[in-house]
């Protein structure tokens, strides 16, 4: 069998730089001091790190300041320490059927937990875009907190119109919190621009870096409007009982994982030497071949991509008759090639897609290392399953 074929980078990038590799075991072996935990060399080195890697990542994402950036341990943690600082009881929260379960079950228990009033804004099939009118008449029905929405669909990966939707919420007076799991070193990314009031989103997709770490942005003075939703030991303030204030100590209470930061700074500066830029225009020519030659495919059904430019690297489809997910273990088993499959923990697109019954959808997401000959072995792959389930009903 042919070596693996990875198209599963919108779940977690692999492979990584070699030099992200090379960081991690460098500090796993030779560092071993934690951040903000005394005066001695190794934990001066620790501090540096971190700074370095909060600069890179402040750099690379147009954020002037970088103390508006926290570390995270995932993109997961980064939404939860968002959503429960900022939400209080009676909140009224407009989100869209994109979001991925990071966003919906905290927002389940904590609708239950505060009395939340939270809505829902309209699909357009049409764009493969959360629709701005809905979001427009939402926000004047009522005063709303909170505007949550991610930057692209983990599903289609149909970028969303992010800043639009952004200045609608100002016009009302609500506040932004943006997902950036799928765009963060997919695509070009400005906050300054974009001017959301919060951002999370996880380390190890598009910015490369290891599993276990996330980011945070909080826009200038917006770190008065949440509460700690973790406290604990900060290295900072060490004289007080309360948690620190201040950005970013105020959302960073614990030791960090300094191996998997090491690597994030690492991943950081390959992508800015690559240029995100360069980056992503490959992927937009990979995801558009992979959507054009399937779509000519008898029974194959691709969603999203209704703008190459506007995609972060995803491509969805599903075969008729096939559920998505033995499409998947196919692809695995007998092409050696991996997917994701099902539901992706975004529900609601799947049930505005009507892919539900199909169990999903399958998805490929190439990156930064996938070649022309990966793209062509799965657009092979795809042809054949959908021949054996179309013609004969068999697995090829």
């Amino acid at each position: 069998m042919e070596s693996p074929c990875y198209l599963d980078n919108a779940a977690t990038s692999f492979p990584k730089p070699e030099s992200v590799y090379s960081a991690c075991d460098q500090w796993l072996r030779n560092a071993g001091s934690a951040f903000g935990r005394g005066s001695h060399s190794g934990t001066m080195d620790a501090d540096r790190l971190v700074q370095r890697c909060r600069t890179a990542v402040a750099h690379l994402l147009n954020v002037n300041s970088p103390d508006r950036i926290a570390f995270t341990f995932n993109g997961t943690d980064g939404l939860n320490l968002l959503l429960r600082g900022f939400l209080r009881r009676g909140h009224r929260v407009i989100t869209t059927v994109l979001e991925h379960n990071s966003v919906l079950r905290p927002l389940r228990q904590l609708e239950h937990e505060l009395e939340l009033d939270v809505v829902f804004a309209d699909f357009d099939p049409t764009t493969g875009q959360t629709d701005p009118a809905s979001v427009e008449r939402l926000l004047a029905e009522r005063s709303t907190n909170l505007l949550v929405i991610n930057h692209a669909s983990n599903v289609t990966g149909m970028i969303q119109p992010a800043a639009e939707l952004t200045q609608l919420a100002h016009q009302f007076g609500a506040m932004v919190l943006l997902d950036a799991a799928q765009t963060a070193g997919h695509v070009p990314l400005d906050l300054t621009t974009l001017n959301v009031d919060f951002m999370a989103a996880s380390g190890h997709k598009g910015l490369l870096g290891p599993l276990g770490t996330g980011i945070v942005y909080v826009a200038a003075d917006r770190e008065q409007l949440l509460r700690a939703a973790r406290s604990g030991g900060t290295g900072t303030d060490s004289e007080s009982e309360q948690q620190p204030t201040a950005m970013p100590a105020f959302l960073e209470s614990g030791n960090m994982n300094l191996p998997g930061l090491a690597g994030l700074l690492a991943a950081v500066e390959w992508l800015v030497e690559e240029e995100i830029d360069n980056i992503h225009q490959r992927l937009s020519e990979q995801t558009a071949q992979l959507a054009d030659e399937l779509r000519e495919m008898a029974g194959v059904t691709v969603y999203g991509h209704q703008d190459r430019n506007s995609n972060s690297g995803i491509v969805s489809f599903t075969i008729d008759g096939a559920d998505s997910r033995e499409v998947g273990t196919i692809l695995d088993q007998s092409f050696n090639i991996r997917a994701r499959t099902g539901l992706h923990c975004a529900p609601r697109m799947h049930a505005a897609l009507q892919t539900l019954t199909s169990g999903g959808t399958v998805r490929f997401s190439p990156g930064p290392f996938t070649t022309i000959e990966d793209i062509n072995r799965a657009i092979d792959a795809v042809q054949q399953i959908a021949t054996a389930y179309i013609s004969q009903g068999l697995r090829p």
